[in-house]
């Protein structure tokens, strides 16, 4: 089962550090799609209107869809770094923006690396984590009476019901990990189940 679950943000987490009179400012992230990503990214900008550079790196879903952007700073010295440190902490559905303020002293682009690194560690201690599985989801139509045989199948967090309809047949969607898929569509055959998959 550890293969269809993955480590993500419940909530946010920040920290902050200061290099060579820069300040650096880390703001760690749940994000659930790239709409989600823009909007929480431009919520930055808005809180912190006054910073240099707002760089930031996202992981979404699994396997992991990733970008990052050095918002112009020198290439590869921020979103690289940043996104090489959610990757290690394994999180995706992730947002970390690192706000800096530069302080007058070049840092060098090992200096630069090193520091938006060390602000997204720093936040992902401060971050509350849990996790997410990925799902295929079936829509299933049964009459009332084998309504029983497809609650039966029901065994969370392998197997979810969610979405019951009660209309002249009994509806509804089943969450399925991909390891349990074979063995639920196998039973809903043999219950004679109207079975159609769909987009999660």
């Amino acid at each position: 089962m550890a293969d269809y679950r993955y480590r993500i943000p419940t909530g946010a987490g920040r920290a902050e550090l200061r290099e060579k009179s820069s300040r650096f400012l880390a703001v760690i992230q749940p994000v659930i799609d790239e709409a989600a990503v823009r909007e929480r990214l431009e919520a930055v900008r808005r809180e912190f209107p006054d910073a240099t550079h707002h760089c930031w790196a996202r992981r979404l879903g699994k396997p992991a869809v990733e970008r990052a952007s050095d918002d112009g700073e020198p290439s590869g010295t921020a979103g690289a770094p940043m996104l090489q440190v959610l990757r290690g902490a394994e999180l995706s559905d992730v947002l970390g923006v690192v706000v800096r303020w530069f302080g007058g002293t070049k840092l060098g682009k090992g200096g630069l690396a090193r520091a938006y690194g060390a602000a997204v560690r720093a936040a992902l201690e401060e971050l509350p984590m849990g996790e997410r599985f990925v799902y295929e989801a079936f829509k299933v139509e049964v009459p009332y009476d084998r309504l029983g045989a497809v609650q039966r199948l029901v065994h969370p967090p392998e197997v979810e019901l969610v979405a019951p309809e009660y209309a002249a047949t009994a509806r509804c969607t089943l969450r399925v990990l991909p390891s349990h898929r074979a063995s639920v569509l196998e039973s809903l055959a043999a219950i004679g189940a109207l079975v159609e998959r769909q987009d999660t």
